[in-house]
């Protein structure tokens, strides 16, 4: 990601974080509507699943300056989520879901450059989360 992605990253985050438990209800509601077979992996109250959800990308959108700090979190949540039957196909959908509530969020501020970046943040960030679940130790 350039310095400038980045940015983009971050300043709409920012815009989208004043509304975070609308967020993450149109994040889950789209997310359930495209691939209603991941419905059944989430087993708590979605209202704290989706403020763990903002909460942990404004961590990671925070430290998109610093991805050597946050590599090791998300190949841990990587690893974690293999458990609760999180699977590679899973992370396009979430991904889908993602610039959708983004786009709803943000209205005319989500520009093509600001999708651009947060297609290529989530890209890297989901193929270091790809390529963890699938270590040995992940699936053992």
């Amino acid at each position: 990601m350039t310095p400038t992605q980045i940015d983009l990253v971050q300043s709409s985050f920012a815009k989208v974080a004043p509304i975070a438990d609308t967020a993450a209800g149109l994040f889950y509601g789209r997310l359930f509507e495209i691939a209603p077979e991941v419905k059944p992996l989430f087993k708590g109250d979605m209202t704290t699943q989706g403020q763990k959800l903002m909460a942990t990308l404004g961590v990671v959108v925070a430290g998109l300056k610093d991805l050597p700090r946050i590599v090791p979190a998300a190949q841990a949540l990587a690893r974690k989520h293999v458990g609760y039957g999180v699977k590679t196909e899973h992370y396009a959908v979430v991904g889908s879901a993602l610039l959708w509530t983004l786009e709803q969020g943000l209205g005319e501020a989500f520009t093509p450059e600001v999708k651009t970046a947060w297609a290529d943040a989530y890209g890297l960030l989901s193929s270091v989360m790809i390529a963890a679940a699938e270590t040995p130790e992940a699936v053992a």
